[in-house]
């Protein structure tokens, strides 16, 4: 999961003020941007450090290592002194434990566990009245991967709030937007038809990890009503130039000024809705997913 913010894109859901403020002492926990963890004046131990290495390093690892180095490293965190390193740590590695399915489920429930534990031995403080990311990051884990924390906070109770009410908005949105060839595509116009709506860029390493499978999905599926409809805020002709390289088949939306972004509360990608033919969505992501986490959400909107 990469979060657009760290791009210098707008933020969403909360205040600008506060996004750049909690981006100030919690950015270092994105590992996704080295740039902007090497920006950060913070101040490490030696066992920290190594933390810090094999985070950076989790991409890099075939999924079925990355699996058991990610649940280590999250029982390794967990059994550190109560600080904000060890949130930042628990953070970051948060951030990463859901790009695919690396280590299945019991990985991921390790990752919120630790947490969850983290910001409950050293609480964040409200910024400009907002609660911090970490919060938040552990909401999503809760709400979209439907993970289990134990964590008396009303700042995650809040951030829990905001994210069930984002959803909420989302399950009522409809949207028109031009493709790359100047074709006009309305969500609500495509009833009858299972409708899977990605949010993606170009610069986004698991956004490109993911195409492959759909346009395979797509391939596989479209004879049966399939429609995939990728959207991205980027500039047409760097879209453009990126989708031919890549061959894709389905359709590209073009989100110019992110106003279907934003009515997504679009605050990181990839992210994936799958719409069922009646228009209900049916299956949400908030991360890349494999090829068979993908039919598993196609399977809920009866595409099997």
């Amino acid at each position: 999961m990469i979060p657009k913010k760290l791009y210098g894109l707008y933020p969403n859901s909360l205040r600008v003020s506060a996004l750049l403020a909690a981006l100030s002492l919690l950015c270092a926990a994105w590992f996704v941007c080295a740039r902007n963890l090497n920006a950060q004046q913070i101040v490490w131990t030696r066992q920290q450090k190594t933390i810090v290495s094999k985070i950076r390093h989790l991409r890099q690892m075939p999924d079925k290592k990355r699996g058991r180095v990610t649940k280590q490293l999250a029982l390794e965190i967990r059994e550190m002194p109560p600080s904000i390193n060890q949130v930042r740590l628990a953070e970051g590695l948060a951030s990463l434990s859901t790009e695919g399915d690396p280590g299945g489920r019991e990985t991921v429930q390790a990752v919120a566990t630790t947490l969850a534990g983290a910001l409950g031995q050293h609480p964040l403080p409200l910024i400009h009245g907002q609660p911090a990311m970490s919060y938040f990051t552990l909401a999503s884990l809760v709400y979209f991967e439907h993970m289990r924390v134990s964590l008396r906070s009303p700042l995650f109770t809040r951030a829990l709030a905001e994210i069930r009410q984002q959803d909420m908005r989302r399950r009522q949105a409809n949207f028109t937007l031009a493709d790359l060839t100047g074709r006009d595509w309305t969500l609500k116009s495509l009833r009858g038809k299972v409708v899977v709506v990605n949010f993606w860029a170009t610069w986004c390493p698991p956004c490109r990890k993911e195409i492959p499978d759909l346009k395979a999905l797509y391939k596989r599926f479209k004879s049966q009503g399939l429609v995939v409809l990728g959207i991205s805020d980027e500039p047409a002709a760097r879209v453009r130039r990126f989708s031919g390289g890549l061959n894709i088949t389905y359709p590209i939306l073009l989100d110019p000024g992110r106003k279907v972004s934003n009515l997504y509360s679009v605050e990181s990608i990839p992210m994936t809705f799958v719409y069922n033919r009646n228009g209900k969505l049916v299956a949400e992501a908030m991360d890349m997913r494999t090829r068979k986490q993908f039919l598993a959400m196609l399977a809920e909107a009866g595409l099997k």
